[in-house]
């Protein structure tokens, strides 16, 4: 394994602020490109589905091109696709082009996820400490940069190529600004490894825990707001929608800037419990919430708990001996992500068979299930003290 030092580091934090930066600014284009093109809402939500299977055909491969050629090509390559990919999702001039652009932006910023979570690992390991915590965290830094961004350059009246060309200008500047720690060195251990292998021993389980905390997080970022206009503490407000993920977003952000600390302190398997217990207990406060604080109390909880649960969980997969680690970095990136995709239609499927307060209460039951296997999942994750 390659040595690592301050500037790897302050390059992976680079590559994860440059991630979150692109991957938000599609969001203020939505409803954009939905009255550019005359979609429906049904039309729309079919396109949005080339974004994530660009991402979950591309993830598995990843870790065979890193083994390859090295982090820092991967990177920089996909890093560059991204930066062409974005100007192109503003003003694509019909629906199939449009699902073409969003297929190759998702399958480019899913490769730079993989990729750059694959240097984190390594990075991690070397340096002896807990670092996995604030990597993540400057991707939800770069995601509210590039949402404000997006829409600042809006409101202030440039158009919707205009401005994604200048947020595709500045995702390419910090990836530059990344390029010289980013690891060189292909992975002798798995250079000879297939295109793609299935997940097995530790990192099934690994993986899905990740599907269960990335399905948590999909569900509140596409159910937040009807829970919360509709629920029992709801007053009919429809301006109140955002506010229940905009609390669980800083929430989640805070604690995982904050998240080494707490790792090193504690442990990984001590966080993980009380993670899991803390965002459950979150999921059934905005169930059994009276009142529009004490919901947002809830998703507060949810986003302090669930914040540091990924990170731990990619830790440990980079320190099981079942698999190398880029491979399963990959694997479990590849099931988090389906947790994303499956998340929100799961939630329908349940509230429409019965209610959407039963379905968010079977989510904090999927939170006391991460608690229930702190001890398998964490397993390889820093011990207190570590740091």
């Amino acid at each position: 394994m390659p040595d690592t030092g301050p500037q790897q580091r302050l390059s992976t934090r680079l590559a994860f602020l440059a991630a979150g930066l692109a991957m938000s600014v599609w969001a203020p284009l939505v409803p954009l490109a939905k009255l550019r093109l005359g979609m429906s809402e049904g039309e729309l939500g079919l396109l949005l589905l080339c974004l994530g299977a660009g991402s979950m055909l591309a993830m598995p491969s990843t870790s065979f091109m890193t083994a390859r050629f090295g982090v820092r090509p991967v990177v920089l390559c996909s890093g560059a696709l991204v930066c062409l990919f974005l100007p192109c999702l503003a003003v694509a001039p019909t629906p199939v082009l449009l699902g073409c652009a969003l297929f190759g932006f998702g399958a480019s910023i899913g490769t730079l996820d993989v990729a750059m979570n694959i240097q984190a690992v390594q990075v991690e390991k070397t340096s002896g400490g807990a670092l996995m915590s604030g990597f993540h965290g400057l991707f939800s830094v770069g995601g509210f940069l590039g949402a404000g961004s997006m829409a600042l350059l809006l409101w202030l009246g440039l158009s919707a190529l205009a401005a994604s060309t200048v947020l595709a200008i500045a995702v390419g500047a910090v990836l530059a600004g990344a390029s010289s720690g980013l690891l060189r060195e292909p992975d002798a251990q798995v250079r000879d490894a297939p295109l793609f292998v299935l997940p097995h021993g530790a990192v099934i389980l690994i993986g899905g825990l990740c599907f269960l905390c990335f399905l948590a997080e999909g569900a509140i970022l596409d159910w937040s707001a009807l829970l919360l206009t509709e629920g029992r503490a709801a007053t009919g407000s429809a301006g109140q929608g955002g506010l229940g993920y905009a609390a669980f977003a800083i929430a989640m952000t805070l604690g995982r800037l904050t998240g080494d600390r707490v790792v090193g302190k504690l442990g990984g398997q001590k966080v993980l419990l009380l993670g899991g217990l803390c965002a459950a207990a979150g999921f059934f406060c905005t169930v059994l919430a009276g009142s529009v604080p004490a919901m947002l109390s809830g998703f507060v909880l949810i986003g302090l708990g669930a914040s540091n649960i990924v990170p731990i969980l990619f830790t440990a997969a980079g320190s099981q001996r079942a698999m190398p680690a880029s491979l399963a970095i990959g694997a479990i990136t590849t099931l988090g992500y389906a947790g994303i995709l499956a998340g929100p239609a799961a939630i329908g499927f349940v509230a429409h068979a019965f209610s959407l307060p039963l379905a968010f209460a079977g989510l904090g039951c999927a939170m006391l299930l991460i608690a229930a296997s702190a001890k398998l999942g964490a397993s390889s994750a820093p011990k207190a003290g570590a740091s």
